[in-house]
């Protein structure tokens, strides 16, 4: 099999298979959770299958002439690193839902939509198109409305327009060809970043994502954690750090919307008593930090923010799915209404709080690692006012987090609970948990795979 059928199979399983597991429903249901569970299997092996190609420099395409561009799929290190992520946290979190969804009406949609969620990202990733990259940007904003709404942005175009007038192509490569020696124009760069602000929910664009609390756990997981965040930050560096430079000024100004997000989003989940609210904050506070990594200008920065990523995703997905077992034992997300319970879920509230660790920031937990990077980065493009509100920042995440986890599991016991969840749902978080360690203690495993990616910054697309 050739790599270039790897990464069509990667891409192609999950977007055309989606629409195929409505009829598998009337095979049975169990048959279409395991295969919409297979698809996202197929997704990840195919991108640990392109690891050793990008590892050693090499990049995969898919040439299909076409009016707007020869290149349908491109992979690099960048691609992959960013596949790799999304594809495996979500098949923890579709492994999850066989036991979180099998309550509710519309499971059919709901494993379509998820699935079709993970298929336009893919295609997103691998794109090298930017007309390509927006169809599938706003396949995942479809898929998210369905999500989002499961219980009962045009700016951005013309940003690539911009850059379109300016180079007549849309092709990244033939992109950063043209913009060889120069940077892009300012335009381009505030509407672009209008879109990349709002999907990766960003202050002042970020009130949507609290608010997204009422889907699914496993939705808010998916959201959260595995791709739909991280789609900005991907096309930010995909944009603005691999293909085309930024004048010296945005070094300046992304870092500092970067913080103020973090800082304001923070102290929102300190007054928050909404379980998942609190944690869509911390996500909108923690994508300031991968912002600050990516927007910087040092290598330091970029290793951080690529690692922040992977951290991220496999600690924050933790929580959401950890706050989803909770509310089905409590039928409630109020944190005042809660406590004490540790004793009927001890390990839901032991892998609550080694996942809180890694977002905290706590060493050995991967967490540690991506964060010192992303504030070591800021020290190094000598941006030292910024890097004491990020540290503030990040302290502010260990207190308000511990605030959480106090309040839910110690104390005196005000619901009875019965027990933790199905097993699905426990090893999931069990998991995640132990993979939020893992990542810290074996660190040096996902930082070599980061410098990987690094490559497409450096030498950029070919």
């Amino acid at each position: 099999m050739t790599h270039e059928t790897i990464l069509g199979i990667l891409v192609l399983t999950p977007l055309l298979g989606a629409f195929v597991l409505p009829l598998a429903a009337r095979v049975s249901e169990s048959f279409r959770n395991l295969l919409a569970l297979a698809m996202v299997g197929v997704s990840f092996v195919c991108a640990a299958l392109l690891v050793p190609v990008v590892a050693a420099g090499g990049t995969v395409a898919i040439n299909v002439p076409l009016a707007i561009g020869d290149t349908l799929f491109y992979a690099d290190g960048l691609a992959v690193f960013m596949a790799l992520v999304s594809t495996s946290v979500s098949f923890v979190i579709v492994f999850y839902s066989l036991g979180y969804i099998r309550h509710y009406e519309n499971r059919s949609e709901y494993y379509t939509m998820v699935v079709l969620f993970l298929g336009a990202m893919m295609g997103l990733v691998f794109s090298r198109n930017l007309i390509y990259l927006f169809v599938f940007w706003e396949i995942t904003a479809f898929t998210c409305w369905r999500l989002i709404g499961f219980f009962r942005e045009p700016r951005i175009i013309l940003g690539f327009l911009a850059i379109y007038a300016e180079t007549g192509s849309f092709d990244l490569g033939a992109i950063k060809a043209a913009y060889a020696g120069k940077t892009v124009p300012n335009l381009a760069v505030i509407l672009i970043l209008f879109g990349v602000l709002s999907k990766s929910a960003t202050l002042p664009l970020h009130t949507w994502l609290p608010d997204a609390g009422v889907a699914p756990s496993p939705v808010t997981a998916l959201l959260h954690a595995a791709v739909l965040v991280k789609i900005g930050v991907y096309v930010f560096a995909r944009l603005f750090v691999s293909t085309m430079d930024l004048e010296a000024v945005w070094h300046t100004v992304v870092p500092i919307i970067a913080a103020v997000s973090a800082l304001v989003s923070a102290g929102a989940a300190f007054i928050e008593t909404d379980m998942k609210r609190i944690i869509a904050y911390s996500t909108i506070s923690q994508i300031g930090f991968i912002l600050l990594g990516l927007s910087v200008g040092t290598t330091t920065g970029y290793s951080g923010g690529l690692l922040y990523i992977l951290m991220h995703g496999i600690a924050k997905g933790g929580l959401f799915l950890c706050a989803g077992i909770i509310e089905h034992g409590t039928h409630t997300k109020d944190i005042s209404k809660m406590g004490g319970l540790i004793r009927t879920m001890p390990l839901t509230a032991v892998s609550f709080l080694f996942c809180a660790f890694s977002v905290m920031g706590i060493p050995p937990f991967g967490g540690f690692f991506s964060k010192y990077l992303v504030i070591a980065g800021a020290v190094d493009s000598g941006q030292i006012a910024l890097t004491v509100v990020f540290v503030v920042g990040a302290v502010m995440t260990i207190l308000y987090l511990f605030r959480l986890f106090t309040m839910v599991f110690m104390g005196e016991e005000k619901i009875k609970t019965e027990r933790e969840g199905s097993p699905s749902m426990v090893g999931s978080v069990v998991f995640l948990a132990a993979l939020s360690l893992a990542s810290g203690l074996l660190v040096a495993i996902p930082s070599g795979f980061v410098q990987t990616a690094i490559v497409a910054f450096a030498g950029g697309l070919r």
